[in-house]
């Protein structure tokens, strides 16, 4: 009787679909796989691009530049260079007064013309994509003047020193005529010029040409000197030219 009852309800179990085949294992339920997480991207403490102006004319400027880092962290060339009239406007991205597109490689120079003459200017860099560079802001870097004008000082001693002005047309044109200038930040006072006609011999000082040195062809320079009385000479000498 019990063994006729067990064959039934076996078979009941196959005609419903319950019963497992022999030796077979019951799955467990399954589970959403999960997903594994991007890598999270590091840049090297690096700046991805630095430059440096590494030569000057009248009217424009040579900026040397190097990529060290390659996108997403850095740049590819090439690279637009903006020039800016104060830091402020670099900072801010305003009013570029001048660009300039380098070349495909990755380290190099561009020159950046039509600026003015003895003028300062900011630099910055950016891709041809429209990304600005946040970290690098270069300068000021001056523009060379049409008459420049830089001093030496020769000799000193307790109470004295004598000094070395020279001036340069740094122009396309000749220079018919110059005068420099400066203040002096201390006692300096001027005691006689050579090769020019001193104009103010107190604080502020003023040099012109003399009568034969006045006219300089383009690259042309001429000097005159000075002895001037001082309880210490200064260290440096930094007078303005204007031709």
């Amino acid at each position: 009787m019990v063994r006729t009852f067990g064959a039934a309800l076996a078979a009941a179990l196959a005609l419903t679909g319950l019963a497992a085949p022999a030796g077979a294992l019951r799955s467990p339920a399954s589970t959403a796989a999960t997903p594994t997480p991007a890598p999270t991207l590091t840049c090297p403490p690096a700046l991805p691009v630095s430059g440096q102006v590494t030569g000057a004319t009248t009217s424009s400027l040579t900026i040397a530049y190097w990529m060290v880092l390659s996108p997403p962290c850095g740049y590819d060339p090439p690279l637009v260079v903006s020039l800016f009239a104060s830091r402020e406007d670099a900072t801010q991205w305003r009013d570029p007064v001048a660009e300039a597109v380098t070349g495909p490689e990755r380290s190099g120079s561009v020159t950046v013309g039509g600026l003015t003459p003895g003028t300062a200017y900011w630099f910055r860099f950016g891709d041809t994509k429209g990304v600005r560079d946040p970290y690098v802001i270069g300068g000021p870097a001056r523009t060379l003047s049409f008459c420049a004008a830089t001093a030496t000082i020769d000799s000193s001693w307790g109470g004295g020193f004598v000094a070395t002005v020279t001036v340069r047309n740094n122009g396309t044109a000749p220079m018919s005529g110059w005068l420099t200038s400066w203040r002096w930040s201390g006692d300096e006072r001027v005691q006689s010029v050579w090769g020019g006609v001193a104009e103010g011999v107190g604080p502020d000082v003023t040099v012109r040409n003399a009568s034969w040195n006045g006219t300089l062809p383009p690259g042309g320079s001429t000097m005159f000197g000075l002895l001037v009385a001082t309880s210490a000479a200064p260290g440096t000498i930094t007078p303005d030219c204007r031709g």
